[in-house]
């Protein structure tokens, strides 16, 4: 007599958590259920490994495709590392120039109307006073940006990282809204800590970061308190200690948590233009609450 109290109790899918299953990828050994599978010479492979299959054949026949995937090899967190050079740059700019390049793309919300590029340049600059803030915002970014995009592709990444940090970006502006059809009443509210500011720093795509992780938090198999708890703490600190926007970490947030429900609610490979028109849909949301922002109140906008 079978006794099922002995069996092995099923994985489940990582592309689907609702699905137990008992098989894993070959290579990886991610669980994954009958729809994920591809048969293999030896087991079955899941979607990212086939695909990287498929790519190490593409780049081995050569030409330019072939030598673009030799030059950016599959597993490499090539986004992350270009996003991390690129906010290197630009503050060694910060510090050696001046500031003329704080100044031309610091998200400043009262000039969006007239110069909208601030809304994504300032996430790549930093205060040039304080070493500290790009640190943290450059470890954050190493802890969870290649666990990001590995898991989601090098142009989803990309994709999430910019969407969030214009709804960091959006969280500036939206403080700044209110101050302004209170007629600057809100600025005495809580303190201070509705008083609209300008600002800079990768933070609002980062908290974002944080967000689709929550998001998609069983997929990736992260520990939800723990993430929580890191969460929580970070926003604890923006809020307490002065000088930090936290309007910014909190649209960050929001926004990820929807790009990362997107992401999650359309990760099979038929659901493609879903997930395309998800993502495009939360960045046009984005853009069309800004724009309700600067044509309520254009005098307030430049």
């Amino acid at each position: 007599m079978t006794d099922h109290a002995a069996d092995p109790a099923p994985d489940y899918c990582y592309r689907h958590p609702d699905r137990p299953t008992y098989i894993h990828c070959q290579r990886c050994d991610r669980p994954i259920c009958t729809e994920c599978q591809t048969p293999a010479p030896v087991g079955v492979l899941c979607p990212e490994e086939m695909r990287d299959a498929r790519a190490s054949i593409a780049a081995s026949r050569g030409g330019a495709t072939g030598t673009l995937r030799r030059l950016l090899p599959q597993g490499v967190p090539v986004v992350t590392y270009v996003i991390m050079g690129l906010c290197i740059l630009v503050y060694l700019a910060q510090v050696l120039i001046g500031s003329v390049v704080t100044g031309a793309g610091a998200l400043d919300p009262s000039r969006i109307a007239s110069e909208p590029w601030r809304m994504l340049t300032s996430a790549f600059l930093h205060s040039p006073g304080s070493v500290l803030h790009i640190l943290f915002n450059l470890y954050a970014l190493f802890i969870f940006g290649p666990m990001l995009e590995r898991f989601l592709g090098r142009l989803r990444f990309l994709a999430l990282y910019l969407v969030t940090a214009l709804g960091g970006s959006l969280g500036v502006v939206l403080v700044y809204q209110l101050w302004v059809v209170t007629d600057r009443a809100s600025a005495t509210w809580i303190g201070t800590l509705l008083a609209p500011s300008a600002a800079l720093g990768a933070s609002g795509a980062i908290f974002g970061l944080l967000g689709a992780t929550i998001a998609m938090r069983k997929a990736l198999g992260v520990q939800p308190v723990q993430l929580i708890i890191v969460v929580i703490a970070n926003l604890a600190f923006s809020f307490f200690v002065p000088g930090i926007a936290w309007e910014a970490h909190v649209g960050g947030l929001l926004t990820g948590l929807a790009v990362g429900a997107v992401l999650m609610r359309s990760r099979r490979t038929d659901q493609r233009t879903t997930q395309i028109l998800g993502i495009a849909g939360v960045a046009a949301a984005l853009v069309i609450i800004t724009v309700l922002c600067v044509v309520t109140h254009p005098e307030a906008y430049a």
